[in-house]
């Protein structure tokens, strides 16, 4: 492993919703009219934008007392190249740092949080102040490690999407997606509102809300279950994931059979869709990147060989 002088840092950083506005609407006075005009509390934009900055400056600041250091914004994530010894710190919210990981390839991640009292950071251990002490560690590999597993599709014209969370295969539009579901061993034609996989880290999301809804509706159709809350929830480096099927809808040409079970490499999910248009697969809660998914692609659903490595 080089020397910690010789791997360079990167930090990723997110824009902030006055940014976001500023880019929608062109000026501050333009985006604090149209927050206003909701009824909203404009200063909060702006006293989160300027914390946001101050601890980009901060953070930089003592990274590049280390390394050398190269800013990243999310939005060139996924078009950019990790070297195999970088080092990534994450400046942002929990998403942001599960959106990074998908992209890495064994490259360690440091979760910072900028506002602890804005942001709760399941995956931001770190703070701008204790950063300096962890940086220098973390270059030497004296850190400690979590490793998360995560998902990934693999579709028959070659394309591939990773998941840190969760992967959804359905329709782009509030109408049905059309699929033959193939899994342990079964298969069966299904109309549905779309298909979650999960991840251990993802297990608390999306799917615990699957889970605790089918729960609340199977009581109050009086079919009691034996147990009226279910943890779900799994290991972040766990050899397996889970899928659930939304809403299934049974009829004389699809079934309700296969809605619920585990993945793993050699228990792979395989989807074939039936749907002539607005099919897709997306990743962690972020539909604008997403891969299509129409009528006779195939998707097989599996574990990534690659995990993310979570500084803590």
């Amino acid at each position: 492993m080089p020397a910690s002088d010789e791997r360079k840092i990167i930090l990723v950083v997110r824009p902030t919703r006055l940014d976001e506005l500023i880019a929608r609407y062109n000026t501050v006075q333009q985006a604090q009219f149209y927050v206003e005009h909701l009824g909203a509390d404009f200063s909060d934009y702006l006293a989160e934008k300027k914390r946001y900055e101050a601890a980009i400056a901060e953070v930089e600041g003592s990274l590049r007392a280390v390394a050398r250091v190269q800013r990243l914004e999310r939005r060139y994530l996924a078009n950019f190249v990790f070297g195999p010894e970088d080092v990534v710190v994450v400046l942002g919210q929990d998403g942001l740092v599960a959106n990074t990981l998908k992209y890495l390839d064994g490259q360690p991640v440091l979760g910072v949080n900028p506002d602890p009292k804005r942001w709760d950071g399941l995956l931001l251990p770190f703070n701008p102040k204790s950063l300096p002490k962890v940086i220098g560690e973390a270059l030497k590999n004296k850190r400690p490690i979590k490793r998360v597993s995560m998902a990934k599709a693999t579709l028959n014209t070659g394309a591939v999407i990773h998941a840190v969370n969760d992967l959804f295969i359905g329709p782009q539009s509030h109408v049905s997606a059309r699929y033959i579901l193939h899994a342990e061993e079964r298969e069966e034609r299904q109309s549905s509102s779309g298909i979650i996989v999960s991840t251990g880290m993802g297990s608390t999301g999306w799917l615990k809300s699957l889970y605790s809804g089918w729960l609340g509706a199977a009581s109050a159709l009086g079919l009691e279950p034996t147990d009226r809350t279910i943890d779900m929830s799994f290991a972040w480096d766990a050899d397996y994931l889970r899928y659930f099927v939304r809403e299934p809808f049974p009829s004389r040409t699809t079934g309700t059979s296969i809605v619920a079970g585990l993945v793993s490499q050699d228990q792979p999910l395989t989807i074939v869709s039936e749907m002539p248009e607005h099919g897709v697969i997306f990743s962690d809660g972020i539909e604008a990147d997403f891969l299509e998914f129409n009528s006779g692609t195939r998707a097989v659903v599996t574990i990534a060989e690659r995990q993310g490595m979570l500084v803590v």
